[in-house]
């Protein structure tokens, strides 16, 4: 029992003794690092949500998009979309809401157009991310939304007209505010 109490003070003086050597620390601050500047964040701050706020200026439209597509994209998500050897971005129209299995995909699932940009703009293609240009992306967004029957051939997309696009299963959804 002797043993057992000599440890737990010893123990208890090491802890003592690292708390009196270590530096006094602000608590509400970390005390490593520096505080970014605007400058260096702002190409990692390029989340766009549903309503399109922060939307880049640019516009592109399908016919612009296929050729993007095929140079950039079609290789990891298959001619026009259908998928091989990754996800499939066309199709599963009407999976959704069926007792089958569903097909999500981004015209049978996605529940907004600017997610789409978003994603594009900021994890395609996977093997140079952010390289796209803001035309790119929405030329892109513009083919695959024109493959799922959601936008018209000849329909231009730009920061105004995206938030505008109603997705087929927008509604699909239950709300989450935050």
């Amino acid at each position: 029992m002797r043993s057992r109490d000599h440890v737990t003070t010893a123990a208890a003086m090491i802890c003592a003794a690292l708390m009196l050597a270590a530096p006094a620390v602000a608590a509400d601050t970390p005390a490593f690092g520096q505080p970014i500047s605007p400058p260096d964040l702002a190409p990692w701050d390029i989340s766009i949500g549903p309503d399109g706020a922060g939307l880049p200026p640019g516009r592109g439209n399908p016919a612009q998009g296929q050729a993007v597509f095929a140079a950039k994209c079609q290789a990891c998500h298959g001619e026009k979309g259908v998928g091989k050897p990754n996800d499939a971005l066309v199709g599963g129209f009407g999976t959704i809401a069926s007792d089958g299995a569903a097909v999500k995909t981004v015209g049978s699932y996605w529940p907004y157009a600017t997610t789409l940009f978003d994603y594009i703009r900021r994890a395609m293609p996977f093997n140079e991310t952010k390289s796209l240009t803001a035309d790119e992306a929405y030329a892109v967004s513009a083919y695959i939304l024109n493959l799922n029957g959601v936008i018209g051939a000849d329909d231009m997309l730009d920061a105004q007209s995206l938030p505008k696009v109603k997705m087929p299963n927008r509604d699909g959804f239950i709300p989450f505010p935050r």
